[in-house]
């Protein structure tokens, strides 16, 4: 911050409030040059976002095993790549400007805590961080919404945004969800992984992992987590999958949230659909 008589903000305010647009660039006039709209909010200044009013993506992953053949990182890459293809389509279709958050990368991932690597900060830090980030954000965002790659985030998310928008602020969520998906580690988002990031994929370490559908494990899983059901971390079949696959289940996913945020009719509790 630059230190400054208050009539030189208000000046340099007067001057910038009314900047011309022309196409993908704002006239900056009170610095004689061009300063184009960014698309991504960690690669922008502040002074190329003065002036607008943005809408703002944000992906929310987790830093958690899943198993030998994927990395930690998972949920926090696909939430990412779905964001970032989301955030351009809107700017396409719309004259809203779409900017994409650098990624929340740890969430609420207890039930995988049996296994190293796996840091979890649980669904109250994890809410609360959500609030602060969202009413930081709101001061010069016009919306807000938050792009999920992690089921364990979901209690959060839901605690989180109902209180944000009880505060009157303009936020939501959605998840990247696909139809008859595996729940870990398996066919779905090793398909998924094959298609965004390829060379992260251990192709001779996958092994398929406990079958069973998820509503026979779960209660075993609360006992003792994911670990007490699979000793490989993996629910599901990763043997299965397929760039192709990978790319269908991935258009899915943005589809379904870029659907919701077009209708914009959150639920009692945020959610998008």
């Amino acid at each position: 911050m630059n230190p400054g008589s208050a009539a030189d903000h208000t000046d340099l305010k007067s001057i910038t409030t009314h900047a011309p647009t022309f196409g993908a660039y704002q006239v900056n006039s009170a610095y004689h040059r061009r300063v184009a709209i960014p698309s991504e909010l960690g690669d922008s200044t502040s002074r190329q976002l003065q002036n607008m009013s943005p809408a703002l993506v944000v992906p929310v992953g987790s830093t958690e095993q899943h198993g030998p053949h994927l990395p930690l990182d998972t949920d926090t890459r696909i939430a990412t790549a779905v964001a970032d293809v989301l955030a351009a389509r809107l700017r396409a279709d719309s004259e809203s400007d779409w900017l994409v958050a650098p990624a929340i990368g740890y969430g609420a991932s207890g039930e995988h805590e049996g296994f190293a690597g796996t840091v979890s900060i649980g669904t109250s830090v994890l809410a609360e961080l959500l609030v602060e980030f969202a009413r930081s954000a709101c001061q010069w965002a016009s919306r807000l919404v938050f792009v999920n790659g992690h089921g364990g985030n979901v209690a959060a998310l839901r605690r989180a945004v109902t209180l944000l928008r009880y505060e009157g602020r303009d936020a939501a969520w959605c998840s990247c969800n696909a139809s008859n998906a595996d729940a870990h580690a398996g066919h779905a988002e090793t398909s998924v992984l094959l298609h965004i990031s390829p060379g992260v994929v251990r192709q001779d370490q996958r092994t398929p992992g406990n079958r069973a559908p998820l509503s026979e494990l779960m209660p075993e899983m609360l006992r003792g987590g994911v670990a007490a059901v699979s000793s490989l971390g993996v629910l599901g079949d990763p043997t299965t999958a397929t760039a192709e696959e990978g790319r269908r289940i991935f258009a899915e996913m943005v589809d379904a949230c870029q659907g919701g945020i077009i209708r914009w009719a959150p639920d009692h509790e945020g959610m998008l659909r």
